[in-house]
């Protein structure tokens, strides 16, 4: 049976709360993981794994984040993304909402896009196939 967003978003809130040891009322669909709830790279394999063991789903390495496109020139260019590079990234994460980071597609600002309510997204398009 297909699972809601609600569904979905409350189990994430929980995989969350836990892997950051932050309060509940901080997850929001609009917080971002690394800014508004201090996770860290390592914390993402762990949210990997808990959302894996949680929906009973695979998520693929490169699949949240895409791998070899920080590192292509042709894709980023004096610490931007390119045209090129914008279009591969919102070709290969389409649960994310890009509409701030094109406005400055800075690599560092890469962070922004995960938030709480992209990872909804992205597990709502693996456990509803």
């Amino acid at each position: 049976m297909a699972m809601t967003q609600e569904e979905v978003f409350n189990k994430v809130k929980e995989v969350l709360t836990a892997a950051l040891a932050v309060d509940d009322d901080e997850v929001t669909r609009e917080a971002k993981l690394r800014e508004d709830l201090g996770a860290e790279s390592i914390d993402f394999l762990d949210i990997s794994f808990q959302l894996e063991k949680t929906f009973g789903i695979k998520i693929p390495k490169g699949d949240l984040m895409p791998e070899n496109v920080f590192s292509n020139p042709e894709f980023v260019q004096n610490g931007k993304l390119t045209p090129k590079g914008l279009a591969e990234m919102k070709s290969r994460m389409t649960f994310a909402d890009f509409t701030e980071f094109e406005k400055d597609p800075d690599i560092n600002k890469i962070w922004d896009l995960f938030t709480v309510d992209a990872l909804v997204r992205y597990v709502m398009t693996k456990v509803n196939v």
